[in-house]
């Protein structure tokens, strides 16, 4: 049996520089941390030669054509598994339209374990390579390549897409206090909408061209942030996120609404600087910097949502049970 673990993720700055169609033609740069909620895959030998599947249903087929979790089938063809095996995806939080990441996560997550399964484990990069591939060039979902990279890698890092393909991965210097006052910062709020990514990134990648100057003014923007990461000014990068957020709107007309933005200047009116919905946008979570001595008013003001306790992640996947008999 193994069990691999995976983070979630919340992403600061160029979300949208890291479609192919942008980074083609010119660099494309992101700024994003792992958190402490995660997706766990457990494989298993099966005494049979089915495929058994659980998640929020299960399926028991006796071939991975059968399979209709498309991540899982897609994976077990990418790794050469074909029978005999029994898989459980588990998250910290529901996955659909939470704006976390959660299909990269469980896609690198489900390589991950199955690697080491076969006793030929690999590392971090080809991890996220792979699972970009299945999800951008076989099941043709219209995402970026930045959630992959960072479940893969953990951590807070800048990611870099080059257009010839390669991913640079740089983690980001920052003071152990600096990253504890940040994480004190940081407050994750529940919109009680969901979305599906696909509906609101389709219009995003189709509108990339006419916003390239926006895309571009968002890309400087993670130099910024990581400026003001580095030098401990964590106040200018909450108000980056803020201005970050003006621009993120701009992309495709759903990424907010009338109801998100009523409970964003609810946030800012009650002390918050800046912040975000996490992912495509239209749902999921809002995620927000906010001064430890506002944040009360800020619990206040947005009383009708859940908040999400989290911390910055240091790690990226990793395999946290591996028992073989004999």
């Amino acid at each position: 049996m193994i069990i691999s673990q995976t983070p979630l993720r919340i992403s600061f700055f160029g979300g949208g520089t890291d479609f192919p169609d942008f980074y083609a033609q010119e660099p494309g740069m992101v700024l994003s941390s792992a958190i402490d909620k995660y997706i766990f895959v457990i494989i298993k030998e099966r005494f049979d030669d089915k495929i058994r599947v659980g998640y929020t249903r299960t399926e028991l087929v006796d071939s991975i054509d059968e399979l209709e979790h498309e991540l899982v089938r897609e994976s077990l063809r990418r790794t050469g598994i074909t029978h005999g095996v029994e898989i459980n995806t588990m998250g910290d939080i529901p996955s659909e339209g939470s704006g976390l990441g959660s299909s990269s996560t469980v896609t690198v997550g489900l390589l991950h374990a199955m690697y080491m399964y076969l006793g030929t484990p690999k590392d971090h990069a080809a991890l996220a390579r792979e699972a970009c591939e299945i999800e951008i060039n076989v099941l043709k979902k219209p995402i970026g390549v930045q959630d992959q990279y960072i479940a893969a890698f953990g951590g807070q890092r800048v990611l870099q897409f080059c257009p010839d393909g390669e991913v640079q991965v740089q983690p980001i210097a920052m003071e152990p206090n600096v990253a504890r006052r940040l994480n004190q910062n940081l407050m994750l709020f529940y919109t009680n909408m969901t979305r599906k990514a696909e509906s609101v990134l389709t219009e995003q990648r189709s509108n990339i061209e006419e916003r390239r100057p926006v895309l571009r003014e968002m890309k400087r923007m993670v130099l910024l942030g990581k400026a003001a990461l580095e030098e401990g000014a964590l106040d200018d990068f909450g108000l980056l996120l803020h201005e970050a957020w003006q621009l993120k709107k701009q992309l495709a007309s759903k990424v907010s609404n009338s109801a998100i933005d009523e409970i964003y200047d609810a946030a800012i009116r009650a002390g918050a600087l800046g912040g975000k919905i996490t992912g495509a946008g239209g749902g999921g979570f809002l995620l927000l910097y906010c001064p430890r001595e506002k944040q009360d008013n800020v619990r206040s003001a947005l009383h009708h949502l859940r908040e999400l306790p989290f911390h910055l992640e240091r790690d990226g996947t990793k395999i946290i049970f591996n028992y073989r008999r004999g």
